[in-house]
């Protein structure tokens, strides 16, 4: 009984805050365009029983998520959004793996200083850093003048509003998010098996290829994990630090619901991009059980 409380629990939370909401998105995503508050007509009537689900099926159509194909805005939009995402999570696991190796290997009174260096941005306001850098990054920026003052430049860089930008913005935001997992996962290392590696002839460099990195994989995965898929949809970032050439679901999803008002249209590329998170990660659990399975 206590393990189905305790495990009931969080299914009640994600049915609730999960579920729900994407069946309400869904369902908006299903019906009409209308000029009415909401901006929609529902095709699904659940005041009507038994013969609102009749009308439900009888009318249903994909209309919307048909004119996602049709028009080349959407798709663009999605592909901009993975190479986007795809690339920041990479800088970021570039950026983010020393960081963890090193904190790994402190000594232990230096450990608890260096995890609040890495959280310690969260002190601050998410949008407040966001436009820190827009004032950093600006062609009258801290960074510009820096490189002008030394020398290393003769006219200032235009960084902001480009994908420079906003792979800075994306890299220094999410950026615990890829140290912490890996740090837990290296802290829990067994210093064994690296003098094992060592007596056995390995380098300090082969033993880090061959032993660590190997071992330090659920953090790696976890860590990307926790960047791509906030970054796939993010919007504040390349609006603020991207500009209007910079082009993202977030920002395509953003124009629909408050611009455009088209809400059904919008709803289609949310399930979309939703279904675009979902699957490579039930594959890739589904895929992690079986070599688990495979190595008992």
């Amino acid at each position: 009984m206590r393990r189905a409380v305790l495990i009931l629990v969080p299914y009640l939370w994600l049915l609730g805050l999960f579920l729900v909401p994407f069946a309400i998105v869904l369902k908006i995503s299903l019906s009409d365009t209308a000029l009415a508050i909401p901006p929609y007509t529902p095709t699904l009537d659940l005041s009507a029983g038994l013969q609102g689900l009749r009308n439900f099926f009888s009318q249903l159509d994909f209309e919307n998520f048909t004119w996602l194909t049709q028009d080349d805005l959407y798709w663009k939009a999605y592909l901009s959004s993975l190479q986007i995402a795809v690339t920041s999570t990479l800088l970021t696991l570039l950026v983010g793996f020393p960081i963890a190796y090193g904190m790994a290997n402190a000594p232990d009174e230096w450990r608890p200083a260096l995890m609040m260096l890495v959280i310690l941005p969260f002190w601050t306001s998410f949008l407040i850093r966001v436009y820190a850098w827009m004032g950093i990054l600006s062609n009258e920026g801290f960074l510009n003048q820096f490189l002008l003052w030394t020398g290393l430049i003769s006219e200032p860089l235009t960084i902001l509003n480009t994908n420079w930008a906003v792979f800075i913005g994306i890299v220094y935001t999410y950026l615990p998010f890829m140290i912490l997992p890996i740090y837990a996962t290296l802290e829990k290392l067994d210093i064994s098996l690296l003098e094992a590696a060592e007596d056995l002839g390995c380098t300090r460099t082969s033993a880090f290829w061959l032993v660590t990195l190997p071992l330090s994989r659920p953090g790696v995965i976890a860590g990307c994990f926790l960047v791509f898929i906030p970054a796939l949809g993010e919007f504040v970032i390349p609006s603020l630090l991207g500009g209007s050439k910079t082009l993202m679901i977030g920002k395509v999803l953003w124009e629909e619901f408050f611009s455009n008002r088209d809400w059904p249209v919008a709803s289609a590329v949310a399930v979309i991009l939703l279904l675009l998170l979902i699957v490579p990660i039930v594959l890739f659990q589904r895929q992690q059980e079986r070599q688990q399975e495979a190595g008992k």
